[in-house]
């Protein structure tokens, strides 16, 4: 494991990259909370967050050569881990300790801060079945992350085990791609009577979109989002969620990034669990 002490200047900084749209970090709340986590446990060693929003995992690279050439960053943090990801190579080849958000297993070796995707889907699919839905969906975060695979898998092997054939669709955690996917599962001949959305924004524009299209929620429709947030607790209804302590999630990563700088022990650290919050966005399928 490539996590030895790294000198810094003064003050030093923790490195995150984001690759994703930059409007997209303006309207989902989760990585917002996430970071003022890790900022607030940071601030107490005289460390801050080096933030950075780029379009892509080549420029997310480029990022971290420039931070190693110049020493900019003690650490950096991982996330959105992806199926082949060369990021955590990368990382090593540079001599630049990171911390993996997700369930990273190699190689390289890297510290982890896991996360478990798979209970919280059976959870929120066993109050669905309970409410009798069978014709369930689910929008989905992009394909090629860990975690959206880990709960896609979940969602099918719960399903399977119910007899149940959901339909998955694949967005990009926008509003728009909640509301173009909510419009087109509403219009297949036998629309699903549940959708599960992989994030907030997805799930909130979605509620819209079957407002706009005359579908009333939750007599003909349930929803339930993944991350709680104002909005959801906002929309009309409330949004039925899975809702996570996200402050508390960017803590367990600083206490482990602050650990990998110490260049002692590192702890192993899961984030804090989902929990199924019935709002108004849910309740028992429609008559057939």
């Amino acid at each position: 494991m490539n996590n030895a002490p790294h000198s810094r200047p003064s003050p030093g900084a923790v490195g995150l990259v984001l690759a994703r749209p930059a409007r997209l970090l303006g309207v989902e709340p989760f990585f917002m909370e996430f970071i003022a986590g890790i900022e607030e446990r940071l601030a107490e060693q005289d460390l801050s967050v080096l933030l950075h929003v780029v379009p892509h995992h080549d420029a997310e690279t480029a990022a971290y050569r420039r931070w190693a050439e110049r020493g900019l960053a003690d650490a950096v943090v991982v996330v959105n881990v992806t199926a082949g990801d060369r990021r955590p190579a990368v990382l090593t080849e540079l001599g630049l300790p990171a911390v993996v958000v997700g369930n990273w297993d190699g190689p390289p070796e890297l510290s982890t801060v896991r996360t478990d995707d798979a209970a919280p889907v059976r959870d929120a699919l066993d109050h669905l079945l309970e409410l009798g839905h069978r014709r369930i969906a689910r929008v989905s975060g992009p394909e090629d992350l860990l975690h959206t695979r880990a709960r896609t898998a979940a969602l099918l092997a719960g399903c399977a085990q119910a007899g149940v054939e959901p339909v998955i669709v694949a967005g990009d955690y926008s509003d728009e791609a909640g509301a173009r996917l909510t419009e087109e599962l509403l219009r297949r001949p036998a629309p699903p009577t549940a959708i599960l959305y992989d994030n907030d924004v997805m799930a909130v524009a979605g509620l819209a979109a079957a407002h706009a299209m005359g579908v009333e929620v939750p007599r003909e429709l349930s929803l339930v989002a993944w991350d709680d947030s104002p909005m959801c607790r906002l929309a009309t209804p409330p949004l039925t969620t899975m809702s996570m302590d996200v402050h508390q999630f960017g803590t367990a990563v600083a206490e482990t990034v602050l650990e990998v700088i110490g260049g002692g022990p590192v702890g192993q650290r899961w984030s804090p669990a989902p929990e199924y919050t019935p709002r108004g966005t849910t309740a028992p399928a429609p008559a057939p």
